[in-house]
């Protein structure tokens, strides 16, 4: 075990990650400009550091984004999905008002209402149940 990987709290010992992808709404093609795309990252980026989460790897395509997030384990995901998709739309909606306008009218919205997670782990489910299987 690589102590320098897990995050320590005082009973626990932890790593917790999740795969993230939103959907902008309706589909629309909205990162199709560097200028949009490096400011949502950063976003992004800015308001996991504020929360004390790290993200891992980020990549967006012409209408999403997928988030590989190390997130505390005292958050839940989708509290952290709240807090990403409401930040990150008021940034864009700031930022760019024309664009956003022009695309969803007087609508104050990003992301469609749902969310793809899958939690991650650095071992396969087969090692586990093998690991748990050879107790005792």
């Amino acid at each position: 075990m690589n102590d320098g990987k897990y995050r320590r709290g005082y009973h626990n010992k932890y790593r917790l990650m999740v795969h993230l992808i939103f959907v902008v709404k309706y589909r629309k093609r909205l990162f199709v400009t560097e200028n949009v795309v490096d400011d949502l990252k950063q976003s992004l980026h800015d308001i996991s550091e504020a929360k004390g989460w790290k993200i891992l790897e980020m990549e967006t395509d012409k209408d999403h984004i997928h988030i590989l997030l190390d997130y505390k384990v005292t958050d839940c995901v989708s509290d952290i999905v709240k807090i990403l998709k409401m930040v990150s739309t008021n940034m864009i909606w700031k930022n760019y008002p024309r664009m956003m306008k022009r695309n969803f009218w007087r609508e104050h919205t990003l992301w469609s209402d749902g969310y793809f997670a899958c939690s991650i782990g650095e071992a396969s489910k087969e090692t586990i149940e093998q690991y748990i299987q050879n107790q005792g």
